[in-house]
């Protein structure tokens, strides 16, 4: 293990390696290995085993860490931060997870991920379907107890099974409500929008403790209203921070599983986020990208924006 650095090593600078060459992780961050410590992991989590429509999320970290080449990491000009400057950011490599056994999966993404975040470190997962989020949680919790859980997604992800199936990527909020993982009350979905199977849906929702901002919702809000919103619900609590790039609408974002017209921009997306500097974000994911799906990197460039901006986040906030 090298000594540690008075400095963050930062990404490859790509003012003299170009962006198309070089490392490839995330940002062209060192490995994990590759540094005494770290306050942030960036963790793929090539697992898709819990779609319910198009699969092929497993390719999404690849895919992702690929688009993420593109990035000029040195400074965030709407946040006001150098992340890579401010704070120790590794790419922590994927999970090798079971393509064969969602139960077995899951403990090994949320064993995985708590070796991680030990040490109050924090971590930006990278899947792989929405199932992902339930062993991440299952990891963060366990260091810091209960969270609020912001939820940028098109479908509420509520359900009780698929084809009696209690873990896909369309249950696991309602596991971690039974789990007692996240905080009653607190919690936000952000992009709902499309069918539902009944009302009872929303419902059920209701009674796990959420409040729902639908697409429609930000219209009226608009960009201010909706950040009062999400801080408002969530206070100063521990926050985990769930994006599944499906609340893009499709022009946005064709490369994801389960589509629904009528979604945000990305422009709408990033503004929200980057409105949320006061909160106390402890982790997130940014999920359910299917590169197969996409076209000329529309949707992967758009996940690596997130993941970045989470990043910042998590670095300006002053808790990574």
């Amino acid at each position: 293990m090298p000594e540690a650095s008075p400095e963050p090593v930062g990404p490859v600078d790509g003012r003299l390696v170009p962006r198309f060459a070089g490392a490839a992780t995330f940002a062209r961050l060192p490995e994990v290995d590759r540094v005494a410590d770290y306050d942030v992991a960036v963790l793929g989590v090539p697992f898709d085993n819990g779609t319910s429509y198009r699969p092929g999320a497993r390719f999404g970290p690849m895919a992702v860490r690929q688009a993420s080449r593109h990035l000029r990491p040195g400074y965030h000009v709407e946040l006001g931060l150098a992340p890579f400057q401010t704070v120790q950011v590794v790419d922590a490599g994927d999970v090798p997870v079971t393509p064969f056994d969602i139960s077995a999966a899951m403990t090994q993404i949320r064993d995985h991920a708590a070796d991680l975040v030990a040490g109050d470190r924090r971590i930006v997962a990278i899947g792989g379907d929405h199932t992902i989020a339930l062993p991440m949680l299952r990891a963060v919790t366990a260091q810091h107890g209960p969270v609020a859980l912001v939820h940028f997604d098109a479908h509420l992800d509520t359900w009780n099974t698929y084809f009696d199936a209690p873990t896909t990527h369309g249950t696991v909020f309602r596991r971690a409500f039974e789990e007692g993982l996240l905080i009653e009350d607190h919690s936000v979905h952000v992009g709902i929008r499309g069918p539902l199977y009944g009302e009872a849906d929303l419902a059920d929702d209701r009674r796990f403790g959420f409040r729902t901002i639908r697409t429609s919702d930000v219209d009226d809000l608009g960009i201010p209203g909706t950040i009062d919103a999400v801080v408002d619900r969530v206070g100063d609590l521990p926050v985990y921070l769930s994006v599944d790039i499906d609340v893009l609408d499709p022009s946005f974002a064709p490369g994801t599983g389960t589509p629904e017209a009528g979604g945000l921009t990305s422009r709408e997306l990033l503004r929200v986020l980057r409105g949320l500097t006061a909160v106390h974000l402890v982790g997130a994911d940014v999920v359910e990208v299917a590169p197969a799906y996409d076209h000329a990197e529309l949707t992967t460039v758009a996940a690596a924006t997130v993941a970045y901006d989470l990043i910042t986040l998590m670095a300006r906030h002053g808790h990574a």
